[in-house]
């Protein structure tokens, strides 16, 4: 137990950034509130605070280490609630339209929908004795002092009838509200600048419904089938199995392509990815929701670490700070590392904005790099192309096209894209030539166009 910082802290927002942002102050605060809109308790169904919570997610393998480390048990417990999991490495991965050779990572793949995991997490943090849930409640504001140096509390407007907006005093509040964080006008009605934004626009769309399989050795042993989307094949895929005996599918579009959500239509765009491996598991599989659709416009990168002037008291983490392109699954890890980079804020006694929004500033780096640079490498994305990106999107290229061929390429990325690694992983020697003797490109595209139909895909395979 690290020594106490403060008597009470506020997590707004009780999503997965919120509850690990609470879990790390429950060590150093005698008191953790979250407050959030939505009902929480017992919850294992998306809810509308977490609009992408009927899509697949991912947990990427640093992430579920990080929660393997605050909650110990974390993955045993998730398995015996009937959780699959797998390695990371050994899913059915396609890039291109050529699937990757399989091989062993040693990293832990979480195969649950966002709602259930969510649920184990929450379940873990709402056991510790000093944090308290304040479910369907809105957040009306911060307090501070007269001269808005000091965040020192919260408005907040409680649903039951009768209620009457009240304060919440507090030693810090943590913004963990997500995408529609409201700390940019807060800031500016306290005399503060907002925040300068990066924005890289994609336009990207999943549509998706659950399934149950007639029988589950279609998937020859596989926990996913996943054709990730490229300039070259912008249609793509995530197909997982889920608790329960389930299975879920996402498709995905850019660029305002979109699956409808009809059977046929729906069914039809399955069969418009670049690889049949889906549409054979699922043409004849039972249908247990209709498709719903969720639009992702662009990622957002909010600067707080370049701000001069920040209230003390008050830090922004998760989303707020920083939402992604979320086909990178980055989301959750990116939130889990933030958590522990608090933590050392934490054990370090005094909690400074600045230092705090410059340290998770480092964490967002190299995730944003990777999601941002390919999403660039569409032509239709809008944004800068510096030579690094270019440079660093023509060797992943390689890179893909040599995980084709050699399961090496396939470990080395994989631990990159789990966020194990770092890129630099794919640039020593040794991998590099791995990377360059495997990497040539893999022929003539027989893949489909964005937008295309599935006749002009069937056309194009048959050409």
């Amino acid at each position: 137990m690290s020594h106490q910082v403060g008597q009470r802290a506020i997590v707004l927002g009780g999503s997965m950034a919120g509850l690990l942002a609470a879990r790390v102050l429950a060590e150093s605060f005698a008191e953790v509130l979250i407050v959030d809109r939505d009902e929480l308790t017992g919850v294992t169904t998306a809810r509308r605070g977490v609009p992408q919570g009927r899509h697949v997610h991912g947990l990427l393998a640093r992430g579920q280490q990080i929660l393997e480390e605050l909650f110990p048990g974390f993955t045993s417990g998730a398995i015996a609630a009937g959780i699959p999991t797998g390695d990371l490495g050994e899913l059915r991965w396609f890039f291109n339209g050529a699937q990757l050779k399989p091989s062993p990572t040693g990293l832990i793949c979480v195969s649950a929908t966002r709602p259930m995991l969510e649920s184990h997490v929450r379940a873990r943090v709402s056991a510790l004795p000093n944090v308290t849930l304040i479910e369907l409640t809105d957040i009306v504001g911060i307090t501070t002092t007269r001269d808005n140096a000091l965040v020192n509390g919260v408005r907040i407007h409680r649903r039951a009838e009768g209620s009457v907006e009240e304060v919440l005093d507090a030693d810090l509040v943590v913004d963990a509200t997500g995408r529609g964080s409201r700390t940019p006008v807060w800031l500016e009605e306290l005399g503060y600048e907002r925040p300068q934004e990066d924005r890289v626009k994609i336009n990207i769309s999943y549509t998706s419904r659950t399934y149950r399989l007639p029988d589950e050795s279609i998937l020859n042993g596989d926990l996913s089938i996943n054709p990730v989307a490229s300039p070259a094949a912008p249609r793509g895929a995530f197909f997982s199995r889920i608790e329960d005996g389930k299975c879920a599918l996402s498709l995905t579009g850019v660029l305002g392509d979109s699956a409808p959500t009809d059977p046929d239509g729906f069914l039809e765009f399955t069969k418009s990815l670049p690889v049949p491996d889906i549409y054979d598991v699922v043409r004849n599989a039972e249908p247990l929701s209709d498709a719903v659709v969720f639009r992702f416009l662009a990622s957002v990168r909010r600067r707080y670490e370049r701000l001069t002037r920040f209230p003390r008291g008050f830090l922004v983490l998760g989303d707020a700070a920083c939402s992604f392109n979320p086909a990178y699954g980055q989301g959750m890890t990116v939130a889990a590392l933030e958590a522990v980079t608090l933590r050392d804020h934490l054990a370090r006694g005094v909690l400074e904005a600045d230092g705090f929004h410059r340290d998770i500033s480092r964490v967002i780096d190299v995730p944003w790099d990777m999601s941002v640079g390919g999403d660039l490498g569409y032509p239709e994305v809008e944004g800068p192309r510096p030579l690094k990106v270019r440079i660093s999107n023509a060797y992943v290229a390689k890179v893909h096209a040599a995980a084709t061929r050699d399961p090496e390429v396939t470990r080395a990325f994989m631990r990159v894209a789990g966020m194990v690694e770092t890129p630099t992983a794919l640039m020593r020697p040794s991998m590099m030539l791995r990377v360059l003797r495997n990497g040539k490109p893999l022929g003539p595209a027989v893949l489909p166009r964005l937008n295309s139909g599935p006749d002009d895909v069937q056309a194009t395979r048959a050409a």
